[in-house]
């Protein structure tokens, strides 16, 4: 699983407002598409170690049990991380509310 994020090329304009804006891709959003993605990989993380945990309760001998055991342990470290983003990002959101202007 791949977290990084690619660096901005392209200059910053102003965003378009209403059904223009709609319209725009997760993926052109910046953070919000980085986000999109990371989350995407996540769940395809989960996903993929449920099949395999899947596999090695139905005894398919073409899985084998530490490939299920690492992809289970991959799929809770990026679970982790993602939990962990999401509480700083809930805290940084309550600090600027709390801010007095």
């Amino acid at each position: 699983m791949d977290l990084r994020l690619s660096p901005v090329t392209a200059p910053i304009t102003a965003r378009p407002a209403g059904p223009a804006r709609a319209a725009q891709s997760p993926q052109d959003s910046g953070f919000a598409g980085a986000l999109s993605g990371a989350l995407n990989a996540v769940s395809a993380s989960q996903n993929e170690a449920t099949r395999l945990q899947r596999e090695v309760q139905m005894e398919n001998p073409a899985v084998s049990l530490e490939e299920t055991m690492v992809a289970i342990q991959k799929a809770q470290i990026g679970f982790q991380a993602t939990l962990h983003v999401r509480n700083r990002m809930v805290q940084a959101y309550s600090d600027i509310m709390n801010m007095q202007v």
